[in-house]
């Protein structure tokens, strides 16, 4: 578990821009695939995200909450939520900004 809500945060963009990545290529490389399978992995891979995410945010500052550190806890997370904000607002900005 990391310790620096830098980290973490940096960790949840490269997670989104790997499951984005697969998302984007992945049709291209294998074709249309017309089965059940499909939406059976999009709900898996939702349901894996969340856990991902979850742990990303949520790990350190519960386990600083439940070792009362309860404003450190709140802390850690807000500026894992602050920095990962910052990292999505330069995503938007690069996406809007590149024409």
């Amino acid at each position: 578990m990391m310790k620096n809500p830098f980290a973490n945060a940096l960790a949840a963009a490269a997670y989104i821009a790997v499951v984005a990545s697969i998302m984007f290529y992945g049709p291209k490389a294998t074709g249309h695939i017309n089965s059940v399978i499909v939406p059976i992995a999009i709900i898996s891979l939702f349901t894996l995200s969340a856990a991902v995410m979850g742990y990303l945010f949520l790990a350190q500052p519960a386990e600083l909450y439940f070792s009362n550190n309860k404003k450190e806890a709140v802390q850690f997370f807000l500026k894992t939520v602050a920095i990962f904000a910052i990292i999505t607002l330069f995503a938007l900005a690069a996406l809007f900004l590149r024409s």
